[in-house]
């Protein structure tokens, strides 16, 4: 994954869709190009509480070692492949792991037509459900406490996700090497539940089925982080 994706459904929505109970101390905005730092939904289920919650987290994991929370950017994505060896990403996969909504995802595919500086343009696509659906991307949640806050402030603890990738499928793997995982409807329960070893779940991860995802051009806009619309999701007119 590139870093950006879609994530325009309203809370009522994804409470209704992943049957979880609001822990919403704000609503985030839609967004149509979430970046790295923003603020997105998760869907989790603490170990300290039994009822499936959708909350508010910063995409780019902050592990709870961290010194400072500047390591987020960095921390976006884990690879399927070294997860369970991965410090930063180890102890969440055993009891922290989540559930990212989103409509789709964007990648960016080098095209043989050269930029103002001689490098290949790249062509940004969309990919979401064909179905039209949540695209249900696998993820893992941390918990930060930030030593400049005040014990009793009650931003003292950062939540952060990261999304979990693997080798695209041959389809879109034409049109980048990495994509999310998904977690089918069926197995949410498994992935979610922390009583559950993580490293003995990872099995329950599959990229998403041939057809089950529908890729198409859109506009090279959504490259900057400052356009934020539903017309970023279009398709780009076929050439005559």
């Amino acid at each position: 994954m590139c870093g950006r994706y879609a994530s325009s459904r309203r809370p009522d929505e994804l409470i209704e869709e992943f049957d979880a109970t609001a822990h919403l101390a704000h609503e985030v905005d839609a967004s149509w190009n979430v970046a790295p730092t923003d603020e997105v939904y998760a869907v989790m289920e603490h170990p300290k509480d039994e009822e499936r919650q959708l909350r508010v987290v910063r995409w780019g994991l902050v592990p709870s070692w961290a010194k400072e929370r500047s390591i987020g950017p960095r921390m976006i994505n884990a690879r399927l492949e070294t997860l369970a060896e991965k410090p930063a990403f180890r102890k969440a996969l055993a009891v922290r792991r989540c559930l990212v909504p989103a409509d789709g995802y964007y990648e960016w595919y080098p095209t043989e037509e050269l930029d103002a500086k001689g490098k290949a343009r790249k062509q940004p696509f969309f990919i979401r459900p064909t179905d039209g659906g949540v695209l249900p991307m696998a993820g893992l949640y941390e918990l930060w406490r930030d030593p400049t806050k005040a014990d009793d402030a009650p931003d003292r603890w950062l939540w952060t996700c990261t999304v979990i990738t693997t080798e695209a499928t041959d389809e879109l793997g034409m049109i980048h090497d990495r994509m999310p995982l998904m977690v089918e409807r069926d197995r949410w329960d498994e992935w979610l539940d922390p009583a559950r070893e993580g490293a003995a779940l990872l099995d329950l991860l599959e990229p998403a089925a041939p057809g089950r995802l529908t890729a198409y051009p859109v506009s090279s806009a959504v490259g900057n982080v400052r356009n934020n619309g539903p017309e970023l999701v279009a398709p780009l007119p076929l050439q005559a």
